[in-house]
């Protein structure tokens, strides 16, 4: 849809201009537990309509750098929040609060990204000290060349897993995991430092496919809750979030093909509307 087709809001919501509707974002500096310098972004873009849903929102954005001010600078994460198009100076206010809230829960995030790359950075090293897979080995370089702090906080604790004495108890070894299995664990669930390109139009693209996604795994569970959900339709949808993730799945801004993700988004964006049209004909809503 393009600018000149975008419906305008509804009357309800039009008690303050559309500029008005827009408060200070927040940019903050944050050291992670690693060492690793984040910059965290927030900011508020107003009312926007969203093509997806096809409605207007109050999209409130997250950007994080890690390595921020260096030149291996590079984005690990990003998301949309939408709220209500709310167009009053009490939903500033409260926007204004989300935003604060947007950030303490970035932080959190970044926190368990780099503990579970931390493990992988672990496994990594015992399997090459084990092994001396070559492999292994160019990918713990590639991580302490990205993140030294991380790396080196992998290395202590690896070192002082080695250090540790063994007790010669059965039972507590019976009871204990094998080792590294906590760290396999994480790795298994997902580890990978995510990128985001840092070309504007680019990184709006992934985070919309991201959001869409989300949405649509949503609306899909809440069909299949009111048994209105059939197999064809379940397979189609699996499969097409599967695509989703190759799509994205090459996480370096030189990997990302416009074309291939505008193509993406629209498949989404498509089967999103089919899926909410459905959505909405179990609860007799138009």
């Amino acid at each position: 849809m393009t600018a000149d087709e975008t419906p305008p809001p509804p009357a309800e919501s039009a008690l303050l201009p559309r500029h008005l509707c827009r408060v200070m974002g927040l940019n903050q500096n944050y050291t992670s537990r690693s060492g690793t310098s984040y910059h965290v972004q927030v900011e508020d873009r107003g009312p926007v309509f969203d093509d997806a849903g096809e409605e207007w929102v109050r999209r409130v954005n997250v950007i994080v750098y890690a390595n921020y001010g260096e030149d291996s600078a590079r984005i690990v994460h990003g998301r949309d929040c939408d709220l209500a198009d709310v167009r009053t100076h009490d939903h500033n206010r409260a926007v204004t609060r989300r935003i604060q809230d947007l950030a303490a829960e970035a932080v959190a995030v970044l926190e368990d990204k780099e503990d579970r790359q931390i493990a992988r950075i672990k496994k990594l090293l015992r399997r090459y000290y084990e092994t001396r897979d070559e492999d292994s080995k160019r990918e713990f370089e590639e991580a302490n060349r990205l993140y030294p702090f991380m790396f080196a906080r992998a290395f202590q604790e690896l070192r002082a897993e080695r250090a540790r004495p063994v007790e010669p108890v059965a039972r507590a070894a019976s009871m204990a995991p094998e080792p590294g299995a906590a760290d396999a664990a994480a790795v298994e669930a997902g580890s990978e430092v995510e990128e985001y390109p840092l070309d504007p139009g680019l990184r709006d693209l992934v985070l919309e496919i991201e959001r869409v996604s989300e949405e649509l795994k949503r609306d899909v569970a809440l069909l299949k809750e009111r048994g209105a959900a059939d197999d064809i339709l379940l397979s189609t949808t699996a499969k097409l979030l599967a695509r989703a993730r190759e799509a994205l799945s090459g996480r370096h801004g030189a990997d990302f093909a416009a074309r291939h993700l505008e193509m993406m988004r629209n498949s989404l964006v498509t089967t999103y509307r089919q899926i909410r049209a459905r959505l909405n004909r179990t609860t007799g809503r138009p």
